[in-house]
Order: C-alpha cells, then structure tokens, then sequence
C-alpha cells in the first residue's frame, strides 16, 4: 500500500523544476556571459550547451534518486558513498557556502533591480540585498503561514517578466544599437559556462524530493527531461531578445539588462514595470530559499554536537527560529564581503561556485561507488550508456570546478576556505555526526 506522502505527478515535478531553476539569474548573469563570449553566436549557443550539460547530470541523478528515494538527497548519497563526515561537510557547505551564497545572491538581484525604482546612491544593492534577509528572514521566523503567504508571489511575476521580455525582444525590437554588436573575450569561456550553468541551477533539487513521486521508475526521467527542455527553451528565448535590443556589447554593458531592453523599447516606465516584477520574483525566490535553508541546517544542528543549537525548534513559531538567525548572520556578512569586493552578485558566484562543483563532482563519483558497493539495491531507471554517461558528468563537473579556481578571485578562495573550516569544525567535535533524514537527525 502507498504511503499518503506519494503526491507529485510529472506535472507537478515539471512545475517544481521549472519554478526552482528559472529564477534571478536570468536577469542577471547574461551579462557577464556576453562580456565573455566574444560573439553573438557564441553567447546564444552557450545556452542550449548549459541545458545538455544539465541533461547529463539529471541522467545521473535520476538513477540516484531512484535507488535511494530520500528527502536526504545528496546527503544521502554522500553518506553512503563516502562515510558521515562527508556527508557533514556537504551539510555544512549548504549552511555556509551553497544555501546562504545563494541567498545572497538573489538578494543583489534583488538590490540591483529595486535600485531602478528608488535609487540610494553607491551602496544601494547591498542596503537592499541586507533589508531584503531581515524582513524575509523575521517573515519565516513568525510562522509558516506567512513564509508561505510570501511565496505565493513569485511564479505569476516571474513568468509575466519573462513573457514581456521575450515577446517585446524577439517580435517588437527596437532599431539596431549604432555600437559594435559583438566584443572581444576578455576572460574564459570556462567561466562563462560557470555564470550559465549557475542560471540552471536548482534542476537536481527534485532529487529532495524522489521519495514522494507516484511512479517514481516512471515519473522521474520523464520529469527531469522535461523540466531542462522548458527551461532551456526559455533561457534562449530570454537571451536572444536581449542581444535583440541591446546588442552584444549592450548586454555586455548592462548592470541590469532586463530593465535595460524595457528602457529601450517602451522607456523608463517599461524599465519600472519589469524591474517590479524582477523585485516580487526575486523576494519570493529568496524567501523560499531562506525557508528551505533553515530546515536544512535545524537538521544539521540536530545531528552534530558542536551545532546543537540550531536543532531547536521553537514551539510557539512552529519555526526553527536558533537556524533561521544563523542562516540569516551569515548572509548578512556575505552581503558585506560582496560590497567590499565591489562586484556583489558576481563575488557571490564566485564564493559558492568551487564549493558546488565539488560536491556535484562527488555526486558524480558516488553513482560509481554505489554501483560497486551496493550492487543489489534496486535501480528502478539506470542512466544510459552506463559507464560513459557519469564519466561525461564528471568529467564536466572536473572542468566547471577548475574554471570555477582558476578564473574567479578572492570570492573563490574564500568559499574554499569556508569549506575547510568545515573540516576544523569537525574534528573539533571528535568526528562525531549523525545521520540527516527526513529533515531529522537519528
């Protein structure tokens, strides 16, 4: 008999997907991707690139998810794979690096587009990026009921956004720009690839939720397929508008490129009107963002001793309240560091993208591992192509975690070191962990 937990259809799974993974980067990281590409044809194919290199790894994931059904998702993954601590330091790059950078990010999206409404001068993304964790962050700790009353926002502005760039770009443009169209690459196209495939992210986080399909031999593959389709559609749809109106160099130019191609088709009040819908998008995504964190780390604080008071729940909030604050510290001096580089949004990128690669690069291993180690689970989808499939995500994942070092800056080594003091953090605690699942520690 199926347990009642086993809700979500293929529908349902698209809609998550799509939700999760189109979200602020669209807006935002085109514009550091044209300054890279050199041409027009090459920015526009970098796209559709980033959707295969997504479709390898869902490949991967999907027969992950289906032997290991776990709300523990990588987690779960790592712990069998590789042992508890592991597993604890994946746990702890959520806390530190992956989940709050992530945050953070949104939240100079955010500040960038809300900057276009009510200007405060220099630091205007980071005043915004900083209001925007408070009120959200007290917002999830007052209750549930308004984290996701906030939520119930994001998905009608963000997919109105979207509409109007895609049909103003492509059927209404503007006359042509009089500046060059295309630019010189001024850095790699590895790192390029870095900012397109952060714009994907989010794809695997249905893994999270593997142990709630109906039909999950059935459901998963159809649901990941499907999901990287629509978003890589619409990711080329976005991005051939924007160099439709701006131009390469224009793309390249732009803080915010959205706003940008609405100044220049319909004037200030269509850059006004996109960057409110931006704002609402990027609020919502940051709120659900910051829900979804702090359940994480409450977990962690529930299995590791020296992190014990994150694992309160607080009774009259019916929020983990001792997470969320943390979570919500440490995203504030993330905001700092971001203005202190001078580059926000791209410091951020730079900060999380080795740590996520890393530990994508695991993932890849560990379907290798678990093959070997536990040949007699069940496998109810097995990636095609088997061994070639993984060793193309890895493979992928080796060269993403590279570029991510070799042509990021101080934000890179930063979120290195973060992760490393995960390591002290560990062995301070005697290397005692416990297990994470179902958002429990056992």
């Amino acid at each position: 008999m199926e347990r009642r937990g086993k809700q979500l259809s293929v529908v349902d799974a698209v809609a998550i997907i799509v939700g999760i993974v189109i979200g602020a980067g669209i807006f935002k990281t085109p514009s550091i991707v044209a300054a890279t590409a050199g041409s027009k044809t090459v920015f526009l194919l970098l796209w559709p690139l980033g959707g295969a290199l997504s479709l390898v790894g869902a490949l991967c994931y999907a027969e992950l998810a289906s032997a290991y059904p776990s709300e523990g998702g990588d987690y779960q993954y790592f712990r069998l794979s590789f042992g508890k601590w592991v597993a604890f330091l994946f746990a702890w790059a959520r806390l530190t690096v992956i989940q709050t950078g992530s945050i953070v990010i949104l939240a100079f999206v955010f500040g960038d587009y809300a900057s276009q409404l009510f200007p405060l001068g220099p630091n205007a993304s980071a005043i915004y990026a900083a209001a925007a964790i408070i009120i959200l962050s007290i917002l999830n700790s007052v209750s549930l009921k308004h984290s996701t009353r906030t939520q119930n926002l994001l998905s009608g502005a963000k997919i109105l956004g979207l509409l109007c760039i895609i049909i103003i770009g492509i059927w209404l443009p503007t006359a042509p720009v009089s500046v060059a169209q295309d630019s010189s690459p001024n850095r790699s196209l590895g790192l390029a690839m870095v900012f397109i495939l952060l714009t994907y992210g989010g794809w695997n986080e249905i893994a999270f939720a593997s142990a709630e399909f109906r039909n999950l031999k059935r459901d998963m593959l159809r649901a990941l397929l499907w999901g990287i389709f629509i978003i890589t559609l619409v990711f080329v749809l976005v991005n051939l508008a924007y160099v439709n109106v701006l131009g390469l160099k224009g793309v390249a130019d732009s803080e915010v490129v959205a706003a940008d191609l609405m100044r220049r088709a319909l004037g200030e009040y269509g850059a006004k009107f996109i960057s409110i819908l931006i704002v609402i998008s990027t609020l919502g995504a940051a709120s659900g963002t910051i829900f979804t964190g702090a359940r994480t780390n409450y977990a962690l604080g529930r299995g590791f001793g020296p992190l014990r008071f994150m694992g309160k729940w607080h009774e009259r909030t019916k929020t983990p309240l001792a997470a969320l604050v943390t979570q919500g510290v440490i995203a504030l001096c993330l905001v700092a560091f971001g203005q202190w580089q001078r580059k926000g949004f791209e410091t951020l990128v730079e900060y999380t993208a080795p740590v996520f690669w890393f530990f994508f690069l695991l993932t890849g291993i560990s379907l290798f591992v678990l093959r070997r180690k536990d040949p007699h689970t069940p496998r109810p989808f097995r990636v095609p192509l088997y061994p070639f499939t993984p060793i193309l995500f890895c493979l992928a994942s080796a060269y993403m975690l590279w570029s991510s070092v070799a042509y990021t800056g101080l934000g890179g080594l930063a979120g290195i070191g973060v992760l490393l003091v995960g390591v002290v953090v560990l062995l301070a605690g005697g290397g005692r962990t416990g297990e994470v699942t179902n958002g429990r520690a056992n």
